[in-house]
């Protein structure tokens, strides 16, 4: 049969199954095919339970069958938990006796060299021949806490089930999920489920997303992503997700070096693949964090939201015990882009009628008498929160919850406030213990441990709330074609190429003497630049191979003279093409604009603060390829140094849409020509005052290295 490639076809049986077999299954509790019989039992699985060996008996209290074709019923889920030859022979009794879906928790695959590797493709083989769904192998398996269904032997089991809640977590990284299972199921939101996908020969991550996408029992789906290994279904992974208004987020793990090793132009230098996956995550609406630490805590807090909203950017009122908190809590909120607004006319009333010597305005410094009693917190609370000029109320209890007697106070307070006023988000800065922070998280109050954390989870709730709202239009189809050798032999037959696609360069001529050369200044009658065309020297400033403002015909042979002798000096053996003679144009916002090819993603468009800055302030903007106008706009938004397109400080308004215009006809070449392209460079793109128009004066379009020679010819 053909394989069926479907997202998240079949995980029913893995995520909830009526019956487990174990293969391999050991009297031993403390072996990995003891372990899950042990879990299995000690946790309470209500489903039937077959431990398979060859040996048969009492296997921990349970009648064990010496084969898969032995047991009474096909089971729902087999875990095989023998070496890896092994492991291959009993997914094949598995396909054979029809069960649906198997959890290969050995090792011994791709992981340990060709033998391996070659068990592994028969594994992928057997699973697309037969439609039986393949978790692993080499992998932790599986947990649904709602059904106490464990298809795993993780240490992370040993004393307790997670708390039971609607975080679910997938990961590549056993080791690095159940860590973050234990995390979350202490004080944290609870766990849905937990997926482990190991080497993924048929099931892989964007399975797993897809299917908690459905998931009546998850609402927040939590990524440990170390790599990806099909670009198209990860993406549409997310987008699954994203539809159906589960937030997505990812630790991603590592930083390839695949982008430094392309940096043949500018822009490889510029858009490493880690950037591309920040892009592509933005693109489809998950938010990335940097820490295991963060990446629960942004769980329990996008759980505890609910159904309420974090504005982009949020405003917030902040509550504290003391000015130094307060101070802590301003700057950080400063520092991720969250606002504080001056505390409205009514909250500072109502604060200073119960407080007459705290410090009204935010954040509100209310002096250790907030803790005095329920009441006075109660009012204090009630006054944040219901204070119309922020949305977020922030509060810090710092040691609060720690304290029996102002656990109580602050317990009893943070429950009225909240049934008071349903649709407002609160957030609090505690750290413990975990027994009050799931009370906490449970009352719909984002909990965080410290300033930082908070500020930075409330910025992300924000970025995520944007990416869900955010109108989000399908790329256009574009069909493939050839690009001539001429257009990557060198910068004149790049600039041809890429005005043909519509992008705007000024009139320029190759001479290939230095009486050409004057010649060509003297019929432009203006100052000229004059660079160096080889396909075999990209960095033309680098060699002596530009010469700028060079005016009139004799001015004009002396620079041919020099540039020629620079690139015989300093790139001997480079194959020389002449040099270009171009009208300088000044004035206007040096931008670069380029595309690289990653090679997980294909084409990704890349703009940036450009010229001899591009490398030094590396501010720029990626996405894959192609883009939209909106998008392209967006990208020129977000740089840093957009107010210098936008008319700082008295400079006119820059053209923005001409801007815009040239990346999207960049990225849609890129798309186009991406068999024959691996990078683009632009630099700089001119980009004029407004209704001008944006005008590119360098182009370097880099060959993939199998016809880099070809081009050269």
């Amino acid at each position: 049969m053909a394989a069926d490639r479907t997202l998240g076809r079949g995980l029913d049986s893995i995520f909830r199954p009526s019956s487990i077999a174990i293969i391999g299954a050991s009297t031993d509790a403390r072996k990995t095919g003891g372990r899950p019989v042990h879990l299995l039992k000690k946790h309470g699985y209500q489903g039937r339970i077959f431990p398979v060996n060859p040996k048969g008996g009492d296997i921990q209290g349970l009648p064990g069958f010496t084969g898969v074709s032995e047991l009474p019923e096909t089971p729902d889920l087999a875990l095989i938990a023998v070496p890896g030859a092994g492991a291959l022979q009993a997914a094949r009794d598995c396909a054979a006796r029809g069960v649906p879906s198997v959890i290969v928790l050995s090792a011994g695959f791709a992981e340990q060299g060709p033998e391996g590797a070659q068990r592994q493709h028969a594994l992928r083989a057997l699973a697309d021949d037969t439609g039986m769904r393949v978790l692993g192998p080499n992998c932790l398996g599986t947990v649904s806490v709602p059904e106490k269904a464990i298809g795993t032997f993780s240490v992370a089991l040993e004393t307790e089930m997670p708390a039971e809640g609607p975080v679910a977590i997938v990961s590549q990284s056993g080791n690095v999920g159940s860590l973050a299972m234990k995390m979350l199921g202490r004080g944290g939101a609870g766990i849905s489920r937990f997926l482990a996908s190991g080497n993924e020969c048929d099931v892989d991550i964007a399975d797993a997303i897809a299917w908690l996408a459905t998931d009546d029992a998850t609402r927040v789906i939590l990524v440990c992503l170390e790599t990806c290994r099909d670009a198209d279904r990860l993406t549409r992974a997310l987008d699954t997700a994203r539809a159906s208004g589960k937030p997505v987020i990812v630790l991603k793990m590592g930083s390839s070096d695949a982008g430094k090793a392309a940096a043949l132009s500018h822009t490889g230098g510029l858009a490493g693949s880690d950037k591309v996956f920040d892009a592509v995550f933005a693109e489809h609406g998950a938010v990335r964090v940097r820490s295991l630490e963060m990446l629960v805590q942004l769980g329990s807090a996008a759980a505890a939201l609910g159904g309420r909203r974090v504005s982009p950017n949020a405003s917030l009122s902040m509550i504290a015990a003391s000015g130094g908190l307060g101070i802590m809590m301003a700057d950080a909120a400063e520092e991720f882009g969250l606002v504080l607004n001056r505390t409205g006319a009514a909250a500072q009333a109502k604060i200073l009628e119960v407080l007459p010597l705290a410090s009204p305005v935010n954040p509100v410094d209310a002096t250790a008498q907030m803790s005095a009693n329920p009441e006075t917190f109660e009012t204090l609370l009630n006054a944040v929160i219901s204070d119309d000029a922020n949305e977020v109320a922030c509060v810090m209890m710092a040691l609060g919850l720690e304290v029996p007697r102002l656990r109580d106070i602050y317990l009893s307070a943070l429950e009225r406030a909240r049934a008071a006023h349903p649709d407002r988000v609160i957030a609090a800065c505690v750290a413990g213990p975990d027994d009050a922070l799931r009370i906490v998280n449970a009352m719909g109050v984002l909990t965080f441990p410290t300033i930082d954390a908070m500020m930075e989870g409330l910025a992300h709730l924000g970025t995520l709330t944007a990416q869900r709202e955010a109108d989000h239009v399908s790329p256009p189809e574009i069909e493939p074609a050839a690009l001539s050798r001429a257009s990557v032999r060198n910068e004149a037959g790049a600039k041809a190429a890429l005005s043909g696609a519509g992008l705007v360069f000024p009139e320029e001529v190759t001479v290939t003497s230095a009486t050409d050369a004057a010649a060509a200044a003297d019929r432009m009658g203006e100052p000229v630049a004059m660079k160096i065309l080889s396909a075999e020297i990209q960095h033309k400033s680098d060699i002596g191979g530009v010469e700028l403002g060079v005016t009139g015909g004799a001015a004009a042979a002396e620079a041919y003279d020099r540039i020629m002798a620079a690139a015989a000096k300093n790139a001997p053996g480079a194959k020389v093409d002449g040099v270009l003679v171009a009208p300088m144009i000044t004035g206007g916002t040096e931008l670069i604009l380029g595309t690289t090819t990653d090679p997980i993603f294909g084409p990704v468009i890349m703009v940036g603060l450009g010229g001899i800055y591009a490398e030094v302030f590396r501010d720029t903007a990626l996405r894959t390829a192609p883009v939209s106008e909106a998008d392209a706009i967006a990208m020129l938004r977000s740089l840093r140094s957009f107010a210098l397109l936008d008319g700082a400080r008295g400079r006119p308004k820059a053209d923005v849409v001409a801007a815009a215009k040239a990346i999207v006809a960049l990225s849609e070449f890129a798309v186009r020509h991406a068999a024959d392209v691996a990078e683009i460079d632009i630099n700089p793109l001119l980009v004029r005052d407004a209704g001008k128009g944006a005008v590119a004066l360098d182009a370097l379009i880099v060959p993939h290295a199998d016809q880099t020679a070809e081009a050269a010819e």
